[in-house]
């Protein structure tokens, strides 16, 4: 058994996607933003629902209806599957929690 902790190693360029966990019907990710918002004129049009925290820092969620959500720590969502959004706007210190459901698994996302 090995203890880890979603604050370390937060150093470096660029985004960084790290599985925590991955099952049949679930996948967990930490997310390390370093203030890099998303490419312009990209959205994320994800298959599988997906639950997101933003443990620290600050960040701007757009969705492709105009809609922008201003997000603090401790914040959370339920963004449904093929619901179009991006990274406008993040701050240096983000880090992230995403919960994604598997595709015809039952996961209840509250």
């Amino acid at each position: 058994m090995t203890v880890e902790n979603l604050f370390s190693a937060l150093q470096g360029n660029g985004e960084q996607i790290i599985p925590l966990l991955e099952s049949p019907g679930i996948r967990i990710e930490r997310i390390v933003s370093n203030g890099q918002p998303s490419p312009p004129d990209f959205w994320y049009d994800q298959e599988n629902d997906e639950w997101v925290a933003l443990l620290r820092g600050t960040a701007t969620l757009g969705f492709a209806d105009g809609r922008m959500l201003a997000l603090k720590e401790g914040d959370y969502l339920l963004i449904e599957r093929h619901v179009k959004h991006r990274v406008e706007a993040v701050s240096q210190d983000a880090v992230w929690l995403a919960v994604h459901g598997k595709a015809g698994a039952k996961v209840i996302f509250r």
